[in-house]
């Protein structure tokens, strides 16, 4: 077990028995000549065992049997000695060794690649143990990891050696990590930005560790079918996971029931049990932990009486709950078992992660609870983990028995929140009654809370009119529409009384012959209570930050204002980054190759400020070339993936336009497709001679609609609709394709990004919280078109004007332009006019397929109509900075030039300087490399 308290802490299944991990050290290797060895069959394409002690073991008839494996070497890091070691480690995989096909030779891999992290992952786990630093701890709802291997061997600095031993095996390393599935843990920007954390802070040598959830199926696989999404279960877990650790470690996890004098009495019990990844850092021996929860049910828990009796439902309660808690990400929320279902996950990420970071404390003998805030630094990302706070409170008052003003002092000085977004529907709020009915003893504390910070606003501002205060403290509490008995009684008076002085009113116009309209009142009633929950994160946290320099001005000045103007020292700017290692060097090599060459080190892996030599070179024609070549490469291995998957064959002399993101509508994938609509327009009314001159495209889309957002899915559809009409017209050939890629992930985005001229992030300015994937193609060299948005806005100034095309509104014109639609004072521009009637005349799809997806653009106000995302404002800008980006095209020695310039300057957007600030300005804690 690794990560627990009990001894010994260095033991590991290994063939059903233990051992030692000090073993682990042993330098011994096994000759090559008792190592199995392979050669393709030639009859199939599976993989034969013809030499060597396994195929020994099955002319003994023995190869069923785990004893037939030779011990397999340890951590050995030579090719050959890697090929001696996977071939021990093909009869751990479960299949039968005469047909090793590649599947089971990724598992093999996989083996043997944690036994060369196993050694620094324990030796991270005790060095930690030993100094008992401070601790930071990442709790996130989403963790995209991306595959593991290549990012194991690359960090390892031992992708040369597997490539070169799987090669002398019959296989490739291109093949065999191209069978491990993504991880099914998180869907967009927030969880890829955790996964890039983790390799930070491990390549950092920094005390930290993540804490997620362990969901069985995922968000959904998206496929398309007839040009619609289509959401099924993900089956990432189907063939297991080689890459994690069930623990011994679990905790109780508690719902419904009551508080019974102080304490909390659940009615519902579960057992979080901890599943561990490693997390290596580059060219280190720190490698950390991503400790994901799943929900058990304990043997004791369950009822076996009601069970025999036929109860099921009572006697299932409990293993009905623990199969739902992990089941998906994101379970819809429409109606009230949905949000139950949801705040339930987030409570169970929350609680077993509290526990489990207190045990921790107290494991590394710390018994002043003072010191809590000096060994522990808990940070909330967004506002999923909310209820790590009062989780914290609760038992530190509960079971530690300290009193209120102790506890809350230690929890505002532990846990830090990050906002990632401005939309409003994004910041969480909960019914109060749903929250009373789940979890009675957290919101007597929320309550308390609330009621504290109520009072301390009045103390704070004694100045302040009735209605200010009223104002300040309606923004800024926790408890939105919260009345206690006595306001309500007051609040209903009052509507009483004004009814009746209404009536009285009426009565007098009648009596006096007055004609009187009859109006059927309702009776008031209060509106629904509502927790909000980044108010709660506002409230406990000692820091608040936002993920772009834009975006946390806007959380500052405008999201939070109030809390802003209370405490401002709270308020600081994370800019978001990406790891370079996955998202260049590993996922890029051919570019990687040009960029070391070129500046004569590969330093530029960690320290992204090298790549600034590359500026000066920009111009250089022999590196434009290279440049060039390695970007064709790229292209090709996605127009192969592309055909694969969708059928479509695209040509790599067009230029690779690209947008992959969630789908949503201030993303504006709609914006980009009705760009393409008015390309396609053009393209038709031209004569074959001016077709000739047209600058050659490809346009991908990828991305997932969250099942229940209906206008996000018909959004897909107009893309697919498009696609089939445009890339099947004889008149414009190769010169404009449109594809949607399917089930957009971490893998497929290592595919797209290298191969990629131009990125499209466009979504309205100001809506935007950062954005991470516009870093990771200006580290790929691809340059960007995109609003003054997020970290646009920052890419913009790396880069420079020349090397950006801007078009749209900014942030402060957003409101004016709104109000001046709703006043019925805009125009649209005639071509935006002209590609909705392209769309509406049944052109692409079925004639009124996008009649509700045109709704939301038409109107002047109201629920989903007026444009609220403004693409008709900026569309005009938009088709027109499209013609300068056809027109840069064609010059390709100034393109190139421009590329390069965005690779030299992304340095700003390496994940390791955000991390760092994080460790520096808000967790302070220091490096603590493993000797």
């Amino acid at each position: 077990r690794f990560g627990d308290a009990s001894v010994p802490r260095y033991a590991t299944p290994i063939n059903g028995t233990l051992r030692n991990m000090a073993s682990m050290t042993s330098s011994a290797v096994m000759p090559a000549s008792r190592i199995a060895g392979f050669a393709p069959r030639r009859t199939t394409n599976a993989r034969v065992v013809r030499r060597g002690a396994v195929a020994q073991a099955a002319r003994d008839g023995h190869v069923h049997k785990a004893a037939a494996a030779p011990p397999a070497p340890i951590a050995p890091k030579s090719a050959e000695a890697i090929a001696d070691n996977l071939a021990a480690q093909t009869v751990k995989t479960g299949v039968m060794p005469l047909t090793f096909d590649v599947p089971a030779m990724y598992r093999a891999t996989a083996e043997s690649v944690q036994e060369q992290l196993m050694e620094n992952w324990n030796a991270t786990y005790r060095h930690f143990n030993d100094e008992n630093p401070k601790q930071a701890y990442y709790i996130s709802m989403e963790f995209l990891q991306g595959r593991a291997l290549t990012n194991a061997v690359g960090n390892l600095g031992l992708t040369g050696e597997y490539s070169d031993a799987l090669r002398s095996l019959g296989y490739t390393l291109e093949d065999t990590a191209g069978v491990e599935r993504n991880m099914g843990l998180g869907n967009g920007g927030l969880g890829r930005l955790a996964a890039c954390f983790l390799d930070s802070i491990a390549t950092l040598d920094l005390p930290a560790w993540g804490y997620g959830l362990r969901y069985k199926y995922g968000l959904f696989k998206q496929a398309i079918e007839d040009g619609v999404q289509k959401e099924y279960a993900d089956d990432w877990l189907e063939v297991g996971n080689p890459w994690e650790m069930k623990r011994e470690t679990q905790y109780p996890i508690g719902f419904y029931g009551e508080v019974v004098d102080g304490k909390w009495v659940p009615g519902a019990n579960i057992r979080a049990v901890a599943y561990d990844s490693p997390i290596p850092g580059y060219k280190t021996k720190n490698c950390i932990s991503l400790r994901l929860w799943d929900a058990e049910v304990a043997p004791k828990e369950f009822d076996l009486g009601s069970f025999n009796a036929c109860d099921y439902d009572k006697s299932m309660r409990e293993t009905n709950l623990a199969s739902q808690l992990c089941a998906v990400l994101y379970p819809g929320d429409a109606t009230r078992e949905g949000k139950a279902l949801r705040l339930s996950q987030q409570y169970m990420l929350c609680s077993a992660s509290v526990q489990d970071i207190l045990a921790r404390f107290k494991e590394r003998g710390n018994t002043d609870w003072s010191k809590l805030p000096e060994k522990v630094a808990i940070q909330m990302n967004d506002t999923h983990p909310t209820l790590a706070a009062p989780e914290l409170m609760r038992i530190l008052m509960d079971q530690e028995g300290m009193d209120w003003d102790t506890a809350w002092a230690l929890t505002t000085k532990t846990v830090a929140y990050t906002n990632h977004t401005v939309m409003p529907e994004a910041l969480e709020k909960w019914p109060l009654e749903l929250m009373t009915e789940l979890l009675p003893r957290h919101v007597e504390i929320i309550k308390r809370i609330d009621e504290e910070f109520i009072a301390s606003v009045k103390a704070t501002y004694p100045k302040a009119t009735p209605e200010e205060l009223e104002a300040k403290i309606g923004a800024m509490r926790i408890l939105e529409n919260y009345m206690t008995p006595a306001e309500e009684l007051k609040a209903k008076a009052k509507a009483a009384a004004a009814k009746a002085a209404k009536l009285e009113a009426a009565a007098a116009k009648a009596a006096a012959g007055e004609e009187v309209a009859v109006e059927d009142d309702e009776e008031w009633s209060a509106p629904a209570p509502m927790v909000r929950m980044a108010n709660l994160c506002c409230i406990s946290g000692f820091a608040i930050n936002g993920v772009a320099a834009i975006h946390s001005e806007i959380v500052r000045t405008f999201t939070f204002k109030d809390f802003g103007e209370l405490w401002p020292e709270k308020f600081q700017n994370k800019t978001n980054g990406v790891t370079p290692r996955r998202w260049l060097a590993f996922c890029n090599p051919q570019l990687s190759s040009v960029i070391t060459e070129a500046i004569g080190t590969d330093e530029w892996v960690t320290d992204t400020a090298l790549l600034e030599k590359l500026g000066p070179l920009a111009k250089d024609p022999e590196l434009q070339k290279k440049w060039r070549a390695a970007k064709q490469e790229r292209k090709a291995l996605c127009a192969k993936m592309v055909e694969e998957t969708t059928g479509v064959k695209v040509s790599t002399d067009a230029m690779f336009d690209i947008q992959i993101k969630r789908i949503h509508e201030y993303k504006r994938q709609l914006l980009n497709i009705m760009g393409i609509i008015h390309r396609y327009n053009e393209m038709k009314a031209m004569t074959p001679e001016e077709r000739a001159n047209v600058t050659p495209r490809v346009c991908i889309f990828g991305g997932k609609a969250y099942a229940t957002y209906l206008q996000a899915k018909r959004i897909v559809r107009l893309v697919t609709a498009v696609g089939e009409v445009v890339n099947n017209d004889p008149e414009i050939g190769d010169l404009l394709k449109v594809v949607f890629v399917p089930d957009y992930n971490v893998s497929l985005a290592e595919t797209l990004i290298p191969a990629s001229e131009l990125s499209q992030h466009i979504s309205t300015a100001g809506t935007e919280a950062s954005g991470t994937s516009n870093m990771k193609f200006q580290m790929n060299g691809c340059l960007i078109i995109g609003t003054l948005d997020g970290a646009n806005v920052e890419i913009r100034e790396c880069v420079g004007d020349d090397n950006f095309f801007l078009f749209g509104i900014e942030e402060p014109e957003v409101e004016p332009a709104r109000a001046e639609r709703a006043a019925g004072k805009f125009e649209p521009d005639p071509r935006f006019t002209a590609v909705m009637d392209t769309i509406k005349s049944g052109v692409f799809g079925k004639p009124g397929e996008f009649d509700e997806l045109l709704w939301s653009l038409e109107g002047n106000e109201g629920f989903g109509r007026g444009d609220y995302f403004l693409v008709a404002k900026d569309f005009p800008s938009y088709i027109e900075c499209q013609d300068k980006v056809s027109a840069a095209y064609k010059d390709q020695d100034a393109w190139t030039e421009s590329s390069i310039i965005s690779t030299a300057f992304s340095g700003k957007f390496n994940s390791d300087r955000t991390i760092d600030q994080y460790a520096t300005e808000i967790w302070d804690i220091k490096p603590l490399p493993v000797p």
